[in-house]
């Protein structure tokens, strides 16, 4: 009995080694929709002050991370647009002049939403930042990432399809005290969309401050998903992502996008590209020619993790928003995997989901293998549509497994990646559980170029 065990515990670890040991998780929650936090609760609380600045939130600001957005609403009237920041937290050396502009939405007035851009920053540096005026003004901090270099180790955060739900304040909570410097947001912010008329606007607005927690210490690389879309022709409102693009600015023209819905950075040892699943991205699309260009910039020898994110899963075994994905992956897949891209995050489906390396570009529209096959040179894709929001969980995953499918779970929860250094990165996927944080999937991420 004992060799019979050791031998089925061998055969077990090398199906796990060659990616054949599928897992669906038994822990399944109730796919009935969760309940928005409501409007007098404490995480929308109004800072104190006439015309206090809220929803306070940062990004990275240029190409290479020595610069950061900032930005935040003003209610009441435009006041002052400036930051003042400086290294010391009783000090504030320098100070620079943003923008300010607000926007209608239906019969929504927007307050007055300003953005600055802070260049030269030093790399590794804690900053404080104060904005606003008078008793009413507020401070903050944040820290630069190291220089880009091939041995910067670094930590980010993935959540996605947040919402702003007793669960999304979960996640929110885990994702603070996981020691995360970054967020990477696969989009599906507010869920303002669920709303109408002048409630649109509103939940936006909470939202901000909901978020504003991590938002204004942490920067976010924002992306967008369809909750941001906003096309409401019964209202009048006929322009696509109108609130998400005056609310939540991004670095595109230091990547040479025309767009904010698509851009690139580089962050310590990573080079990370954002994709619009909801822009027209076939061939000679600005998208797509914008993408041709930016993986030749790609230099793994100083940002050796390439990341690209995005909403829609290109993989994805749940029966919600099944083979949404398969125009993008057409177009772009063999891309990925001619430049080596080590992960691609999703989100949309309402639950997690981990695939092994796997690739279908065997297959065309009249011949060749119909089903993906193991492929070393594939990008490990990652579906974490599982923040929390208010339309519940996608509960319902397809039977049997697909090979290409590593771990699923219907549950909400929130994503680390943790570089080491050029060849190594720690993932790990923390399930929220009645308010608890579980840490449920692992695995050591190992890098397609070094």
């Amino acid at each position: 009995m004992l060799l019979n065990f050791v031998l089925a515990s061998f055969v077990f670890l090398v199906s796990i080694r060659d990616g054949s040991a599928r897992i669906t998780s038994s822990f399944i929650r109730s796919e009935w929709p969760a309940v928005d936090l409501p409007l007098d609760h404490e995480a929308f609380a109004v800072p104190k002050g006439y015309n206090a600045p809220q929803q306070v939130h940062i990004t990275q600001g240029d190409y290479d991370g020595k610069a950061v957005i900032i930005s935040w609403v003003t209610p009441d009237e435009p006041g002052p647009s400036h930051v003042q920041y400086g290294t010391s937290e009783s000090e504030f050396q320098t100070s620079l002049e943003g923008t300010v502009r607000n926007y209608t939405f239906h019969e929504y007035k927007s307050g007055y939403i300003h953005h600055c851009v802070i260049e030269g920053l030093e790399y590794k540096t804690k900053y404080y930042y104060r904005i606003g005026s008078g008793d009413s003004s507020r401070e903050f901090w944040f820290e630069t990432p190291p220089k880009v270099d091939p041995d910067a180790s670094y930590k980010f955060g993935i959540i996605g399809d947040l919402g702003q739900t007793f669960n999304s304040l979960s996640t929110l909570e885990h994702y603070i005290q996981s020691g995360a410097e970054t967020v990477l947001f696969v989009g599906d912010l507010s869920y303002a969309d669920r709303y109408q008329y002048s409630d649109v606007g509103l939940r936006w607005d909470t939202w901000g401050r909901f978020v504003e927690r991590s938002t204004a210490y942490h920067p976010w690389i924002w992306s967008a998903g369809n909750h941001e879309i906003e096309y409401m022709p019964e209202m009048g409102e006929v322009v696509p992502f109108r609130n998400f693009l005056y609310r939540y600015t991004t670095p595109y023209l230091a990547s040479n996008s025309s767009s904010p819905l698509w851009y690139a950075v580089r962050r310590a040892s990573a080079h990370i590209i954002v994709l619009s699943s909801y822009s027209p991205f076939v061939k000679y699309t600005p998208q797509y020619m914008w993408f041709q260009e930016e993986l030749k910039r790609v230099d793994r020898e100083k940002t050796p993790w390439l990341i690209v994110l995005m909403h829609i899963p290109l993989y994805n075994s749940n029966g919600a928003h099944y083979m949404e994905g398969e125009s993008m992956r057409s177009v772009f897949e063999s891309w990925f995997i001619k430049y080596k891209v080590d992960v691609i995050f999703a989100g949309h489906v309402h639950a997690y989901e981990r695939s092994y390396r796997y690739s279908n570009m065997d297959y065309n529209i009249t011949s060749g293998n119909r089903y993906p096959s193991p492929d070393k040179s594939a990008p490990v894709y990652i579906t974490v549509g599982d923040g929390g929001n208010q339309e519940g969980l996608a509960a319902t995953f397809l039977d049997p497994q697909p090979e290409y499918s590593a771990f699923r779970e219907a549950s909400y929860g929130h994503s680390t990646l943790e570089i080491k250094n050029r060849t190594h990165a720690i993932y790990h996927w923390n399930r929220n559980d009645d308010g608890k944080k579980v840490p449920t999937d692992s695995f050591i991420l190992h890098n397609q170029y070094w």
